[in-house]
């Protein structure tokens, strides 16, 4: 039996097969090891196991507990643009005509995210009952940091909007690590991720007559002192050991401003959490 032949072919349809097993040059060292005791009548059962090794293990839990917390957050902002959007559930003011499509389009982008993350986790673990809750399950005035404002005042809503996709963007960037063991899973997350960032820009771009910018400057209150926390963190300087803010840009030295500014930073699980458990009930 040649198993180079075998390994060829599964190549064809799976390149990162090697990677799954180990190496190609261990794989064949193994085999080669056991080839005098290795009968014809043993090879389907030490293929078997083989490839059980490679493909069939179940998913870690932390995967399936990443892909449960990133569903609540995308519950929270499908239904936090649900209600804004919706004239008869909302005492929201008048939405301008021309941005009601932009907030309709990240709705349903939201809505998208619920669905595959959803369908994602009852994939991986079917014994697993993926996240979900209704309008019900929210508390829109924040514990009271809010009260009446949301969906009355438009600018408020925006800068609610912004924060939560700003968080959105952290979070996800905060998880990618925890991901790294399905590359299918984190492919998926970081094609989110970078829906996220669009939207953060998109709500930045509409909120910019309010004097918001497309980026965050050191710790941004974003303009509404109650998403403060949101941005702790954002004003970090140092890149890989490296303060940024002491270098000498092309054009003249950096500076703490646009030091925070090129660089994103992610937030851990439970920061984000402490960020938005008072919009739940």
């Amino acid at each position: 039996m040649n198993f180079q032949n075998i390994f060829s072919e599964i190549e064809k349809v799976d390149p990162e097969v090697y990677d799954r097993f180990d190496s190609r040059r261990s794989i064949f060292k193994n085999f080669g090891t056991a080839g005098k005791a290795l009968t014809i009548a043993a090879i389907p059962t030490v293929l078997s196991g083989l490839f059980q090794k490679a493909y069939g293990q179940s998913t870690p839990s932390t995967v399936i507990d990443v892909l449960q917390f990133a569903l609540q957050l995308e519950y929270l902002e499908y239904h936090f643009y649900l209600r804004g959007t919706n004239s008869v559930q909302s005492p929201l003011v008048a939405i301008p005509a021309g941005e009601l499509a932009g907030l309709d389009t990240i709705r349903d982008h939201e809505n998208a995210h619920v669905t595959v993350l959803s369908n994602t986790i009852k994939a991986l673990s079917p014994s697993t009952t993926p996240y979900a809750t209704t309008a019900a399950g929210f508390d829109w005035t924040a514990k009271g940091a809010f009260v009446g404002t949301v969906f009355k005042d438009y600018a408020t809503f925006l800068a609610v909007a912004q924060a939560f996709e700003d968080t959105g963007v952290r979070a996800y960037k905060g998880q990618a690590g925890n991901l790294v063991s399905n590359k299918a899973v984190l492919t998926a997350a970081l094609n989110i991720h970078s829906v996220e960032a669009r939207h953060a820009a998109h709500i930045r771009q509409m909120r910019s007559g309010a004097g918001a910018k497309p980026w965050i400057t050191l710790k941004d209150t974003n303009g509404i002192p109650a998403v403060q926390p949101n941005y702790e963190g954002e004003q970090v300087t140092v890149q890989a050991t490296v303060n940024i803010a002491t270098l000498a840009g092309v054009g003249g030295a950096i500076g703490a401003n646009a030091a925070s500014e090129a660089f994103d930073e992610p937030l851990d699980k439970t920061t984000v959490f402490n960020l938005v458990k008072d919009f739940f009930i």
